[in-house]
């Protein structure tokens, strides 16, 4: 795929994102589509009380635009030998990621960021109701791809394959629902989700590019310049939230193209901010629990969980946080692709 279509389909998607929040972000002020914070929140989050949320239909709209066009463009200019299966087997396979990180936005994040809404509590779909959908999804997708003749069962541990057999795929189910809801939590602080998928949506278009996926480096460079043009409205202050709704869609984005990529290590690489801010919830509820056991009463490793708060409570400004995220994601998203290149 020719660099300046990959780099056109970008600044597309960057362009409708920013500039669809001139006409987005005032209609969900009228229909009062805000954010309830959190009354365990840091304090100073109270500021941020009512801001717009559903804001990812920004970046959602933007790149799926913005890959369509550059995937029509690309096979009218021959870029496509449209007579062979394998070229119908790639689209059909991109169209499964893009369809996937849709409906995983809207079945979950969309539902949960309604009830929200309309409700005004900051509560949502119950945790049952959003495995049951996560749970549904990834078998779909898997059995999707394992129709389009992604037979395998090993997991990619780049210096060796694990072959896993039948257990490969509660696995992949497993690892796809972590990596959703890691992404989700991740959105937390003004322009954290955002910046940080930049980065790794970047890395993954290098490693997909590298890995002969071009149709899946094309749809990870479009959310990224999606990103960047949702960032216009979502830097601190933010003047709108990504919501469930974008948070769920940037996560199932994520996770099915790196499974579809079959790059299972590089994906915990290139995620490594997600990965480790949803471990830090793992292992703050797990201590409370054990120790209050123990001794009678909950105690914790951080402040508050996820982790990107406990710096927060540490009086890190959000931009901080932010660089200092976004610069960790970068140096593992680099050693992934350099890792893969070598």
């Amino acid at each position: 795929m020719p660099i300046w279509l990959t780099l056109c389909a970008a600044v597309t998607a960057a362009v409708i994102a920013a500039l669809g929040g001139f006409v987005l972000i005032p209609y969900l002020k009228k229909i009062h589509f805000g954010q309830t914070i959190l009354e365990e929140g840091p304090a100073w989050h109270k500021s941020k009380q009512g801001t717009p949320i559903m804001g990812g239909f920004l970046f959602i709209g933007g790149s799926i635009l913005a890959t369509a066009l550059g995937y029509t463009v690309w096979r009218l200019s021959g870029g496509i030998d449209t007579t062979s299966r394998e070229a119908a087997v790639q689209g059909l396979r991109l169209l499964t990621v893009v369809l996937f990180s849709l409906l995983y936005s809207l079945s979950v994040g969309f539902t949960d960021d309604y009830i929200k809404a309309v409700k005004k509590q900051n509560l949502g779909l119950n945790p049952k109701q959003k495995m049951a959908a996560q749970f549904v999804l990834s078998v779909a997708l898997l059995g999707i791809l394992y129709l389009l003749g992604d037979h395998e069962t090993t997991v990619d541990l780049m210096f060796c394959k694990l072959n896993l057999g039948i257990f490969y795929y509660p696995f992949m189910i497993l690892f796809i629902i972590y990596i959703t809801n890691a992404v989700n939590l991740t959105d937390g602080i003004d322009g954290l989700c955002g910046s940080v998928t930049v980065v790794s949506m970047l890395c993954l278009t290098m490693l997909c590019a590298a890995l002969h996926y071009l149709d899946m480096s094309l749809y990870a460079i479009t959310i990224a310049g999606g990103c960047i043009g949702f960032l216009v409205w979502n830097l601190h202050p933010a003047k709108c939230f990504m919501g469930d709704t974008g948070s769920m869609y940037l996560g199932g984005a994520f996770a099915a193209i790196g499974v579809a990529c079959r790059m299972h290590l590089l994906l915990v690489m290139v995620g490594i901010v997600y990965v480790l801010d949803a471990l830090s919830v793992v292992l703050q509820v797990s201590y409370f629990k054990i120790t209050k056991k123990i001794y009678g009463e909950g105690r914790r490793i951080f402040k508050m969980s996820p982790i990107h708060h406990h710096f927060e409570l540490c009086k890190w400004s959000e931009y901080k946080i932010v660089a200092v995220f976004s610069l960790v994601g970068l140096v593992f998203g680099a050693l992934a692709v350099l890792l893969q290149i070598i």
